[in-house]
């Protein structure tokens, strides 16, 4: 057995060479698969194998699952949240996460950008934070005898927005040009962000103390809102018996770059939607606006999330065509910040899956 040093390269290496022996396989006659049976090959079918002849492309791939195994060494009993998350970036979008205290919400965010490669700032929001505290300010340079652009942290890839809903709404309000179009406006002066450009968001429960709701205005910027709940008991117990997630975090390595994000979107843009699919996502956004029960229903700007997200979905699982499955994956995260109940809390998904339920599947 290896000591906890040696866990990262042991996982990053172990997965490699998985998902590359299953790649020679699967090119192999049916006769000659015999022994490779479930559940090793189970689901393990040649549209998800990528092309040999592209080795830039299989090792891109490689390390998009690499992330997504070590990350789920670090926040564990979460696979499927991490996924969604990992699909919410992968499709260009901002990501929000709400829940109580304690619960993984911070250590999921910084694990992303960690993994991910990317020049990571955190800005922690108080109720005495202001809009140029983020976007930064001019600064007088006596010796040049003029001004000069200092930059606040939100010039970086990616943005840990920490207790959003703690800062007042004329703070939050600063963050809403830079998520739609990647760049700020400063004294007159447009100024662009990084590409690519991504905020993740932590808020707290509405109903605690000291906290400012989010405008709709902004809810709407993020493409997802994940909630990350209490661990089962087996994860929980890891923790009882000396996980450290944090020890682990801090040796988390980089397993992508800045230009593989850009690549990655690229790849994603290219998966095809049929008309079938097409006509069962305008079905799901048709009932979203018909219902009763919702006083909001999904905007266009939704629509055209929920389809990115699905691409990305299918793209993280080797396909080139999108699936119902994908957008039944990721439909409760792309429309729980934007579906409003009366008196419905964010965290309840019964009635957004009956509505998704309703939806007869092509």
């Amino acid at each position: 057995m290896r000591g906890d040093d040696g866990w990262l390269e042991f996982l990053v290496l172990s997965g490699g060479v998985f998902h590359r022996m299953m790649g020679l396989i699967s090119r192999l006659p049916a006769a000659q698969r015999v022994g490779f049976a479930s559940p090793l090959w189970h689901g393990y079918t040649d549209e998800m194998v990528l092309p040999v002849e592209n080795r830039i492309r299989s090792d891109r791939r490689d390390r998009v699952q690499d992330v997504l195994s070590l990350l789920s060494t670090i926040v564990v009993g979460k696979a499927f949240e991490i996924r969604l998350a990992l699909t919410c970036l992968l499709a260009g979008g901002h990501l929000l996460i709400e829940d109580i205290p304690g619960v993984g919400k911070t250590t999921l965010a910084r694990a992303l950008a960690r993994a991910l490669g990317l020049p990571f700032q955190r800005i922690q929001f108080t109720s005495d934070l202001l809009p140029t505290d983020i976007i930064g300010t001019s600064v007088y340079d006596p010796d040049a005898r003029r001004f000069h652009f200092e930059p606040g942290p939100l010039f970086a890839s990616l943005i840990l927005a920490d207790e959003i809903n703690r800062a007042t709404p004329r703070t939050q309000s600063a963050l809403l040009e830079a998520m739609e179009e990647n760049q700020v406006t400063v004294e007159g002066e447009t100024r662009p962000l990084p590409d690519p450009f991504f905020v993740i968001a932590t808020e707290n429960p509405a109903q605690q103390v000291g906290t400012y709701p989010l405008p709709e205005s902004q809810l709407d910027r993020f493409l997802m809102c994940l909630t990350l709940g209490y661990p089962d008991p087996q994860s929980e117990a890891q923790l009882w018996r000396g996980l450290d997630p944090q020890k682990r975090l801090r040796e988390l390595p980089a397993l992508l770059e800045p230009d593989d994000l850009v690549w990655f979107r690229k790849e994603i843009h290219q998966v095809t939607a049929t008309e079938p699919l097409l006509r069962y996502l305008a079905e799901i956004v048709r009932l979203s606006r018909a219902s009763h029960d919702v006083e909001q229903g999904l905007s266009p700007r939704a629509a055209l999330g929920l389809l990115a997200a699905g691409k990305a979905h299918a793209w993280l699982d080797g396909r080139t065509s999108l699936w119902p499955d994908d957008l039944q994956a990721v439909f409760v995260a792309v429309s729980r910040h934007r579906l409003t109940h009366s008196g419905i809390d964010r965290r309840d998904e019964d009635r957004l899956i009956s509505l998704l339920r309703s939806v007869p599947v092509p």
